[in-house]
């Protein structure tokens, strides 16, 4: 057994999850992660500590200090369960001059944030479904958008409040209903549903990233009365015919030419929002080739069953070797 003490602690920054409540799978998740990356660290003769980030900032900074970290995984999906504080953890590491894994705070503040981020997308000349804002305090206009259409939280993430629920079919339907959305999530984006293939192109690397193997959600089982989308029940309800019938696969018959595309918008999106080390870009496909940009995720999930790993293992990486580059990253931005 090696002395551990001999090496600097390398601090593994999570969210303290929920046990109850609607979306307690997603919030739990986040153990998965830190379990994983602290079995990593430590067979690569490293010294994790874990330190939950709370409202609590004071007592995040005394652990930070009495710990001497140099160093720390990222993982914070929310604070306290709000995820409009996502980007408060990176905040206070760059504060306090600690490298960590990851985007930086301002990278992660506007990808988040789904109006933000389209609007940053539409100003590159990229495309993203169109959408209307709704906010019960300000008029929405939806006669321009084309239905179905599909209802997304602005801020949250890992498909919290998207299911079948979630699409509308006309727009009396929708005005029926939008409310209630409202009152259990804040401001919603309502855009245009996309028919097409799913694709979720991840990217690794410091200072530029690499393009791993694109990925695509597999919809044939899907019967007519459902919409084929990713929603909660896909990502978290074992027992949920969503969640047993959209596998990841990784297709090898891709034309070079739609992956060429997909690949340089994916880099684009990279550099736009100022990602950094690794990312997930979800795009949609439509029957004439027209690829819209879904979702920009910043430091998406690192569970080893998640969509980021599945992309690195197919890439070639081991679960303790993509670890170890992380660590590789973090200690190039401290040498400069």
């Amino acid at each position: 057994m090696y002395n551990k003490n001999i090496y600097n602690k390398i601090g593994i920054i999570y969210n303290e999850p929920v046990s109850s409540g609607d979306f307690k799978e997603s919030s739990q998740d986040i153990l998965l992660q830190v379990e994983a990356v602290e079995e990593s660290l430590y067979k690569l003769h490293k010294n994790p500590v874990r330190i939950p980030f709370t409202r609590n900032v004071g007592d995040f900074i005394k652990k930070i200090e009495k710990e001497k970290v140099k160093m720390c995984f990222n993982l914070c999906e929310t604070v306290d369960e709000n995820p409009f504080f996502i980007s408060h953890p990176a905040s206070i590491l760059e504060l306090l001059g600690i490298s960590f894994s990851g985007s930086s705070s301002s990278a992660l503040m506007l990808s988040t944030d789904k109006l933000i981020a389209k609007r940053l997308i539409e100003s590159s000349d990229m495309i993203t479904p169109s959408y209307v804002l709704y906010n019960e305090n300000e008029p929405a206009d939806f006669s321009n958008l084309k239905f179905p259409v599909i209802a997304k939280p602005r801020f949250e993430d890992a498909s919290i409040g998207i299911d079948q629920e979630s699409i509308f079919h006309d727009e009396v339907e929708l005005e029926k209903r939008i409310k209630n959305f409202y009152d259990r999530f804040g401001e919603v984006i309502v855009e245009e549903y996309i028919q097409g293939r799913e694709f979720n192109l991840s990217l690794f690397g410091y200072p530029a990233p690499k393009v791993l193997p694109i990925a695509e959600i597999d919809f044939s089982s899907f019967p007519n009365n459902l919409h084929k989308i990713v929603g909660y029940s896909a990502k978290w309800d074992k027992n949920s015919f969503e969640y047993n019938n959209t596998p990841r696969i990784f297709p090898e018959n891709l034309s070079n030419v739609l992956e060429t595309k997909m690949d340089l918008i994916a880099q684009s999106c990279f550099n736009l929002f100022m990602i950094r080390d690794y990312a997930r870009i979800d795009m949609r496909v439509n029957s004439s080739g027209d690829i819209y940009i879904l979702e920009i995720n910043a430091n998406p999930c690192l569970s080893p069953d998640a969509g980021f790993f599945a992309a690195a293992e197919k890439s070639g990486l081991t679960y303790p070797k993509m670890i170890e580059l992380f660590l590789s990253f973090m200690s190039q931005r401290n040498d400069k």
